[in-house]
């Protein structure tokens, strides 16, 4: 039977926390689609018209994946913080910035030579990424990752 006891422990505190955290950074570029959504259920005439709605629906499923993805990312930089042993701020920043590196930048470059995007919905989209992979990094080593600091 296979375990997971090769899975870097995190504290379930720093997990919860880094969801939060990273929530709230992806929800600022949601930001627009949750307030067109809340528009449209004021304009609705009945509570349950609301809720049936398509609109209704893909607000729920884009915050529940972003939820969700954020829980999974936190406990992805927590893990590595742990495994890398990082412990200082500088550190921290080194690894959030090659995570962003890693899985943003490739997608930002195609945004704007491939694609030929406004610089400015890239910026926004690369601003908010930085803010979930450098951000988290910082703050979840301010908050601290490991379930026995003492190891």
């Amino acid at each position: 039977m296979a375990t997971l006891h090769y899975l870097p422990p995190v504290k379930p505190s720093a997990i919860a926390l880094g969801t939060i955290f990273n929530h709230t950074a992806s929800l600022a570029v949601l930001a627009p689609v949750f307030g067109d959504t809340y528009h449209r259920a004021q304009r609705a005439n009945s509570a349950e018209e609301f809720l049936k709605s398509k609109e209704n629906a893909s607000a729920a499923a884009a915050w529940g994946t972003s939820l969700v993805g954020s829980a999974i990312q936190s406990y992805g930089v927590g893990a590595l913080i742990n495994a890398t042993g990082t412990l200082s701020y500088k550190g921290a920043a080194y690894l959030g910035s090659l995570i962003f590196m890693a899985s943003s930048a490739p997608a930002f470059i195609a945004q704007v030579t491939t694609e030929q995007r406004p610089l400015d919905t890239v910026a926004v989209g690369a601003l908010a990424r930085v803010f979930e992979t450098v951000g988290l990094s910082l703050f979840l080593t301010w908050w601290g990752t490991r379930t026995n600091p003492f190891d």
